[in-house]
């Protein structure tokens, strides 16, 4: 079975760091781009950052700069690192894959979702 595994969910004040971690197993890990998506109470779900099966990453406009995605083709493992986190990050934070990054374009599209991890930012 596909399993999408996001974890490093929390509750953070202001300004903290985080780095959230998605484990992948069940497909061939390489072939695929991974991808975050979030969504907050009350709000649409929004693609945050996705990496290639090449290595080629995205990250939506509006974060670039504090969020940072890699990749371990050998532990197919994601890694999402977020830098100075402010309380609109707060949302459920979802690990997704794919054969193509569509996350930003179009999350729905995206082939296997994870349970999300939530990230919580208050003070």
């Amino acid at each position: 079975d596909v399993q999408l595994q996001a974890s490093g969910g929390g509750l953070v004040q202001p300004g903290d760091s985080l780095r959230l971690s998605c484990a992948a197993s069940g497909f061939t890990f390489h072939d695929y781009a991974i991808g975050w998506i979030r969504q907050a109470p009350g709000k649409e779900r929004e693609g945050v950052s996705c990496i290639s099966d090449k290595g080629y990453s995205y990250t939506a406009e509006s974060m670039k700069g504090r969020f940072t995605i890699f990749r371990d083709n050998a532990k197919n493992t994601v890694d999402l690192q977020i830098l100075t986190l402010k309380p609109e990050d707060t949302a459920v934070y979802y690990c997704v894959a794919g054969l193509v990054c569509s996350v930003l374009t179009n999350p729905s599209a995206m082939d296997y979702w994870g349970q999300g991890t939530q990230v919580t930012v208050s003070s």
